[in-house]
């Protein structure tokens, strides 16, 4: 079976439930907060582990942020390329409307404190049809990805939260990409899921494409087959976390070698539980819900 490894943030979640989002000028009382553990990297390490993929993690943290180290190794997750460091660890305020929508200040914290001396020893081990996942929110991605592909080892690239740096990174790199409207829509130039498709595999025709369309569900592409899977319907209560879990499940079963249509399922059904609930690393369902969610 390949290894995964998922070079990846932690952050800490400050979570505050909002009539609506903070206008500018205005001071706000929020009717609720609460702290949980977040951060993308964190997040998906943890819904691989709970869909019962093998995963390593390596990563930094401060030592405010040792309990989410301990968050990830009590799921199952191997911990030993995580750092803990002195700085500050990442956290995010995040604002969560009536509608359950979301609005995120980050900050990056020891995320941001990844080294070129620190990609050789977290790439220990991997080697030529292993799986390495990446998101947006750590040092030197760039070099990352190259020492990856001198590897031969499959990247898998949700490129959240998109930035200005994203169009820098060495995309033709990516085996796999996933990501959402908006950045699909950045990185293509295109808003149209088809159209943004045609584009990307036209840009790198090697490449799988998975979007994550909301209530429009998703899409699977690569050169020889595209396939739609419908959202399932609930009542959002959060979507924070939401295409963390989709990322995390999907992964689990493509590098298992399963159906791509059974991965986009168990990833829908797996993202479609975590909107009911709040939070983000708190609301990744296990595989069992995942089994018997209708």
């Amino acid at each position: 079976m390949a290894n995964i490894l998922n070079f990846g943030s932690f952050c800490i979640d400050n979570v505050y439930k909002v009539p609506h989002f903070v206008l500018p000028g205005e001071t706000l009382p929020c009717h609720d907060y609460q702290v949980h553990p977040g951060g993308k990297g964190l997040n998906q390490s943890l819904a691989l582990a709970k869909a019962g993929a093998q995963v390593a993690h390596a990563g930094k943290v401060g030592e405010d942020g040792r309990w989410l180290k301990d968050l990830l190794e009590q799921a199952g997750v191997d911990v030993s390329r995580v750092q803990v460091v002195d700085s500050p660890s990442g956290h995010a305020l995040i604002q969560v409307n009536q509608a359950g929508e979301n609005a995120i200040v980050l900050f990056g914290g020891a995320n941001r404190q990844i080294e070129l001396e620190d990609i050789e020893p977290a790439m220990s081990g991997l080697n030529k049809g292993d799986f390495l996942l990446l998101q947006n929110e750590i040092s030197h991605l760039t070099e990352i990805m190259q020492t990856a592909a001198e590897r031969e080892v499959r990247i898998v690239f949700n490129a959240a939260p998109i930035t200005d740096a994203v169009h820098s990174y060495p995309l033709d790199l990516i085996d796999t990409f996933i990501l959402n409207e908006v950045e699909a829509e950045d990185i293509s130039g295109e808003s149209d899921s088809h159209k943004v498709v045609d584009k990307l595999l036209t840009e790198f025709p090697n490449s799988r494409i998975v979007l994550t369309l909301g209530e429009g569900g998703a899409l699977f592409a690569d050169s020889d087959q595209r396939i739609t899977q419908p959202a399932y319907k609930v009542s959002p209560v959060d979507t924070t976390g939401a295409g963390d879990t989709f990322t995390g499940y999907f992964l689990a079963g493509y590098s298992a070698g399963h159906p791509v249509e059974q991965c986009l399922d168990s990833a829908s059904r797996a993202a479609a539980i975590c909107v009911t609930r709040e939070g983000a690393a708190t609301s990744i369902p296990s595989s069992d819900e995942v089994a018997s969610f209708q």
